[in-house]
C-alpha cells in the first residue's frame, strides 16, 4: 500500500482530507508536507493496520486529537488524552479576555477552576509569566495530564485536586476563570461528545448546575475588585448574568466566540467587600 493509497483508503471511509494527512503523519512522524511529496512510497507494511485502526476510530467520530495525543491551543502545543476535554478554538476568548484584565509586569494571582489539559492556566501563565496561577482539577487522571503539561513546556502553575473551590478554603485571587460543563444532560448534542468525559461536558437538567455553585462561592475567594469569567453555552449569557447579578457582582459583561454568539460572561467583585 503506498501513502496515497492509504489516503484514498481514508477518504473512502468518509474521513475528511486534513484529518487523513494528519493521521498518517502522526503515524510515520513526519511533517504534513513531507506526504505530499512522497504519495508513490510505499506506506510500512507494520503500519498500515494502525493506520486503519485510527481511521476506523476517526470515522466514529474519535477526536483527532485523542488519536494523535496532541492539540494546538492558544500557541501551546498541549498533549491530550481521554481524561480530557479536547480544547476547542472558542476558548481562546476566555484566555484573551483575561489577558485584558492582567496587566503585563505587576504580579497577578489568577485561579483555573475545572483546568482539564491545562489549557487555560498554561495559556495564562505563558502570555503572563509574573503571574501566580493556580489550578483545580477533580479528575485525578486530568490533573496528572495538566501537570504534565506544565513540566514539559516549563510553566509554574499550582495544581490541586478537588471539586472547584473545596481545596482552596481561605485563599482569595485577583482572577478567577472558568470553562465547566454547561451541558443540559439531556441536550442530543452529547451523542457527537460520546467520546470525551460526559463529568466534563454536562451539568444538570439545564446544564447551570456548575455554573451556579461557581457563581455562589466565587465572592468569598476574590480580592476586592477581582473578576470572574465563564464560558458557557451559546443561549446561556443571560442565565449567567442574572447568577452573577444574584451573587452581588457588579452588572455582567460579555465576550463572543468565533460564530458570533455570547459564549463568555464575567463580572467584577466590588471593590469594598
Amino acid at each position: 500500500m503506498t501513502i496515497q493509497e492509504a489516503l484514498q483508503l481514508a477518504a473512502r471511509q468518509g474521513i475528511a482530507r486534513l484529518d487523513a494527512h494528519l493521521l498518517l503523519a502522526h503515524l510515520l512522524q513526519r511533517p504534513r508536507e513531507w506526504l505530499i511529496a512522497h504519495d508513490t512510497d510505499a506506506l510500512p507494511a507494520d503500519l498500515a493496520p494502525q493506520y486503519l485502526a485510527l481511521v476506523q476510530q476517526r470515522a466514529d467520530a474519535v477526536p483527532l486529537a485523542y488519536l494523535t495525543g496532541q492539540k494546538e491551543f492558544h500557541g501551546l502545543e498541549l498533549n491530550v488524552s481521554r481524561a480530557t476535554l479536547v480544547p476547542r478554538p472558542d476558548t481562546e476568548t476566555l484566555v484573551d479576555w483575561a489577558l485584558e484584565l492582567l496587566p503585563t509586569e505587576a504580579p497577578h494571582t489568577v485561579l483555573d477552576l475545572g483546568t482539564g489539559s491545562g489549557c487555560i492556566a498554561l495559556a495564562l501563565k505563558a502570555a503572563r509569566p509574573q503571574a501566580q496561577v493556580s489550578a483545580v482539577d477533580r479528575s485525578t487522571a486530568a490533573l496528572a495530564q495538566a501537570r504534565a503539561n506544565g513540566e514539559r513546556l516549563g510553566l509554574a502553575v499550582t495544581w490541586h485536586e478537588g471539586s472547584w473551590f473545596a481545596p482552596l478554603a481561605g485563599q482569595r485571587f485577583d482572577l478567577i476563570v472558568s470553562n465547566p460543563p454547561y451541558i443540559p444532560a439531556d441536550d442530543p448534542h452529547l451523542a457527537a461528545l460520546r467520546h470525551e468525559p460526559i463529568s466534563a461536558l454536562a451539568a444538570g437538567v439545564d446544564g447551570l448546575d456548575d455554573l451556579r455553585r461557581i457563581c455562589a462561592q466565587a465572592p468569598q475567594h476574590l480580592n476586592p475588585g477581582g473578576w470572574l469569567l465563564l464560558e458557557h453555552g451559546f443561549d446561556q449569557a443571560n442565565a449567567v448574568a442574572d447568577l452573577l447579578r444574584q451573587a452581588g457582582f457588579a452588572p455582567a459583561q460579555h465576550r463572543l466566540d468565533l460564530a458570533g454568539h455570547r459564549r463568555c460572561t464575567g463580572a467584577r467583585k466590588s471593590l469594598d467587600t
